[in-house]
């Protein structure tokens, strides 16, 4: 019977059989000594000509071979044990063993300290998924998945499958499109979540849903963000009318992951609940890391009769205090002044806090009064450095909460044996779209605006439309959206009357939603959920900073899987079958 690597340390004396690859091999007069490795880690094996047949065969041995090795497992001598394995104490001394299949060298390098290039590593990921903290990663993704479902299933919440060919409903992102070869010219897409169907169980009587989903969503991949396919725990609860009800019942599960999964320390014990407005306001962001301070300093009062024409003509001024920043050298503050400047800001202005003074290029245009103030508001001493954003309120907010992000990077702010959470919560219902000028929903019509068809009824002016809040909220791990969720519109009549207000008639509503309005119109029940970003949250609790670190078979940084060479061309006959003809035009 075959034996894993690491099982072995009990079994002295015994013949064992234990089977993997050649992770190293040395010869030592006429002795070889390999390093066996299994996916459990790694045991010595000792293979000697007077007790091996084959011995010749041996000497042939390379790295990564796949071998079977049965032997007696024997203590190590004396000064020969090593400590940093677990089966440093001992060695199977081999009786016979046998080459299953060779291997060419590896076109990657298996080594953590000198890693291939991301491409060239996911190219071969199927050897990649050899290193150990691969091996790892995967191992702890699935203890850490089945971690979340023992949670869901002591809550009382039933595991429900729901289709993946589905219709193209408005997430947010770009659909994947899969044309139908039964029904011509019609298209099916492929979910970018299960946001209706799940809605649907709750007309259906399903009490408490819950799903480990794929998703998929045509968006630019980034660090935080795969590309094509993703799992979310998706859940959603029949007759909850209040979305405290559901971040509290699910905070307890991030919690947990947090502290019993993960072994990392939570910076509060209760989550702070932060509603949208604030969390631009003080953070710059509505994903704000809590790690650290370095808040937004609101300086309209401070400089409203300022002379200093940059802050004069601004909207919005506003400050970050960066402690110990009074040492960045010019080229440092340059390259900052760059990040600024691609989010929106014409520049970085700043005061520089040094040998009891204030140092800068605009202090002399401020006043005694103003300064004194500036430093009172942002709590600035000697070695710090407060830097200003000044323009319209968005941009100011943008650029600081960038900069604020960048500042914790640059000195190592962000403690990844910590993790901070919070909910963000009262997202506006509607959002002025700059690119059509117009007011367009801020997510999806499925959340429930706050005060009903009440607060849509005396929505007269863009103003008006523009205070209405949704009973939506995001939860934020560590600076990452790893949730979100809302208590849905689940009333026709205040769907309906949610596209009025942007000019849609019944008709459209019923093209787009008609098979949720028709449910919809047979008592369903007030109902809400969320859903959580699987890889994302498992990110942040490994440590990684690369979501593709921790997926099996990721694609690539542009969207493509190097391993398996898609998106790739198909037969001109698949197209014909689906009465589809290309019309591209390359230049």
């Amino acid at each position: 019977m075959r034996t894993k690597a690491t099982q072995t340390i009990s079994k002295l004396g015994e013949t064992l059989t234990v089977k993997g690859w050649v992770n190293s091999r040395r010869d030592h007069g006429g002795v070889i000594f390999i390093d066996l490795r299994d996916y459990s880690g790694l045991l010595q094996v000792v293979i000697q000509p007077e007790n091996v047949a084959n011995f010749e065969a041996a000497e042939h041995l390379r790295d990564e071979y796949a071998i079977s090795v049965t032997g007696i497992l024997r203590a190590r001598g004396e000064g020969l044990k090593n400590p940093n394995l677990v089966t440093g104490d001992v060695e199977l001394v081999a009786e016979r063993f046998e080459i299953l299949n060779a291997s060419q060298p590896l076109p990657i390098s298996l080594n953590e300290a000198n890693k291939s290039s991301e491409d060239l590593r996911l190219k071969y990921r199927y050897l990649d998924l050899r290193r150990p903290k691969m091996q790892e990663t995967l191992k702890q993704r699935a203890k850490y998945l089945s971690f979340i479902r023992r949670f869901m299933e002591d809550q009382e919440f039933l595991e429900v499958q729901t289709p993946i060919l589905a219709n193209s409903s408005p997430e947010g992102a770009r659909d994947f499109l899969i044309p139908s070869r039964l029904q011509a010219g019609k298209f099916y897409a492929l979910p970018q979540a299960p946001q209706q169907f799940k809605q649907l169980l709750m007309v259906g009587g399903i009490d408490k849903y819950y799903q480990i989903a794929p998703c998929f969503r045509d968006e630019d991949p980034r660090a935080d963000r795969l590309y094509g396919d993703f799992y979310q725990l998706d859940l959603e609860r029949a007759f909850v009318e209040d979305g405290e009800e559901i971040r509290s019942e699910m905070e307890v599960l991030i919690q947990n992951l947090v502290k019993d999964f993960a072994g990392k320390e939570l910076v509060t014990t209760e989550i702070p609940r932060i509603s949208y407005e604030d969390a631009m306001n003080i953070y710059g962001s509505d994903k704000p890391d809590l790690r650290f301070g370095m808040t937004l300093i609101d300086l309209d009062e401070t400089l409203a009769n300022t002379e200093f024409a940059v802050f004069k003509n601004a909207k919005k001024v506003k400050a970050i205090a960066v402690k110990g920043a009074a040492s960045m050298t010019r080229s440092q503050i340059d390259n900052f002044t760059e990040i600024a400047k691609k989010e929106g800001a014409g520049g970085l202005a700043y005061l520089t806090y040094v040998d009891g003074g204030i140092k800068s290029p605009i202090a002399k245009f401020l006043s005694e009064t103003e300064l004194a103030e500036i430093t009172e508001k942002t709590g600035a001493e000697d070695g710090d450095i407060v830097f200003f954003g000044a323009g319209k309120p968005a941009v100011v907010n943008r650029v600081l909460g960038r900069m604020r992000n960048e500042f914790a990077d640059f000195y190592d702010l962000k403690d990844k044996n910590k993790v901070a959470l919070c909910w963000v919560v009262d997202f506006p219902f509607y959002e002025f779209d700059e690119s059509n000028r117009k007011v367009d929903f801020g997510h999806n019509p499925f959340s429930m605006p706050k005060g009903g068809v009440k607060a849509l009824e005396s929505a007269k002016t863009d103003a008006d439309k523009l205070a209405i809040k949704a009973d939506q909220f995001d939860m934020v791990m560590n600076g990452y959206e790893i949730s979100s969720g809302a208590v849905r519109n689940y009333n026709p009549e205040v769907m309906y009357k949610a596209f009025e207000v942007l000019g849609y008639d019944k008709f459209f509503v019923e093209q787009k939603f008609g098979a949720m309005l028709e449910a919809f119109k047979f008592g369903a029940p007030p109902h809400a959920g969320c859903a959580f970003g699987l890889e994302r949250i498992f990110m942040v609790l490994t440590g990684e900073d690369n979501i593709r670190e921790v997926v099996a078979f990721p694609k690539s940084a542009a969207g493509v899987d190097l391993m398996m060479d898609s998106p790739s061309d198909v037969d001109p006959k698949q197209l014909n079958e689906l009465k589809l003809q290309l019309d591209i035009d390359f230049e």
